[in-house]
């Protein structure tokens, strides 16, 4: 439960605010795109702080960085509150988001030094539908929490949230022994991100996943203004469908275990997520609201049943690395979900929106089918 809480903590801390963001302008008195900066901050150093925090969990162990990137994300996040602009916010933002990626990595590398095979399979179908509910969820629980205070408010959550799992974390045991943890100086240990790069079936994966989470945060950053802009749904409405996908992406991650080899869920994962994908993309530009909500549900699924089975396989080939591992796992699966979110707001909508999701599901297809014939 506590290596699924601190999993979550990144990709609640890019999400959990955004309902907020038209009340940040008026607070800050700025523009809409300097505050819509701060979630690209977040992201990136969501990204970033997985590169550098991965490592270190090799050499120091698990514990110890946890800890001080949650401690480091709780004064961050009690900067953010004492803001006086919005450039210190957005400085505030970025290293917020480069300590929330020490529960995001290395919850993935706590997985792999304590189970292998099946177990581990069933391990990270639970830490992924926890991963992939924490990104959708949040914004609709921070819509919940602005009828009853402000933008405030929503961080103070935050910080109560980084004070308990701090202290949680100080009890918690250590499970990378130290006879297994990487010798030699910081800068080894960073030079082991070398032959991680270069295992090709190991990337194969990671990149079937990079893309599988692509389309989720265009989906993220699209769907408020196609379902409440383009169907005229309302923010209630919209947040019910958003619950009801996250689901979807639940029952996918948790349907994982009944396969008995990850390799045949990810196969049969990217194959229907490449077909929901076509239907969706079809559906958003001649479909009604329920033909398109009832598309992304199938291909939701679908996406909880990549991303359990993709960390599983790529983990398993750099189990001796698993923390330079998770990072690039996760370094990537950010750098495009924060490269692709953007693009979905260039021309119309719709249109960009269904691009990215069809070029996304056919290269996640693609590396998936280019790693099951090498």
């Amino acid at each position: 439960m506590v290596v699924g809480a601190i999993s979550a903590l990144g990709p609640f801390v890019t999400d959990f605010y955004l309902p907020s963001l038209p009340a940040l302008t008026g607070y800050f008195t700025t523009t809409a795109s300097l505050v819509q900066l701060s979630l690209t901050f977040s992201m990136i150093g969501l990204a970033v702080g997985q590169l550098f925090i991965g490592p270190m969990s090799d050499h120091y162990g698990r514990k110890q960085p946890l800890v001080w990137s949650m401690v480091v994300f709780c004064l961050a996040t009690t900067g953010c509150l004492l803001s006086p602009n919005i450039h210190t916010f957005l400085a505030f933002r970025l290293l917020q988001g480069l300590a929330g990626a020490g529960g995001v990595v290395i919850s993935k590398s706590i997985a792999s030094d304590l189970y292998e095979g099946p177990e581990l399979a069933r391990f990270f179908s639970m830490l992924s539908a926890v991963q992939g509910l924490a990104p959708i969820c949040a914004p609709v629980l921070g819509g919940i929490l602005l009828e009853y205070t402000d933008w405030r408010g929503i961080f103070v959550v935050l910080l109560g949230v980084g004070i308990l799992l701090t202290f949680v974390l100080l009890r918690f045991r250590e499970s990378l022994a130290t006879e297994k943890r990487t010798t030699g100086g910081i800068g080894t240990t960073f030079r082991n991100y070398i032959p991680v790069l270069r295992n090709r079936r190991f990337m194969e994966y990671v990149m079937v996943q990079a893309f599988a989470m692509g389309v989720m945060f265009a989906y993220i950053a699209a769907s408020p203004f196609i379902f409440q802009q383009h169907f005229g749904l309302s923010p209630l409405t919209y947040s019910l469908c958003f619950g009801v996908n996250a689901l979807a992406i639940m029952a996918g991650s948790l349907a994982v275990a009944k396969f008995r080899k990850p390799a045949r869920a990810l196969a049969i994962g990217v194959s229907g997520f490449l077909a929901a994908g076509c239907l969706v993309a079809a559906s958003l530009v001649w479909g009604s609201v329920g033909i398109v909500e009832a598309a992304l549900l199938v291909m939701l699924f679908f996406l909880g049943l990549i991303l359990p089975s993709s960390t599983t396989l790529a983990l398993e080939l750099e189990r001796h690395d698993a923390g330079n591992a998770s990072a690039v796992l996760g370094f990537l699966m950010f750098l495009v979900g924060g490269i692709l979110s953007p693009l979905t707001g260039w021309g119309n909508i719709l249109y960009s929106t269904a691009i990215i999701i069809v070029l996304c599901c056919m290269a996640a297809w693609y590396m998936e089918r280019r790693g099951r014939y090498e």
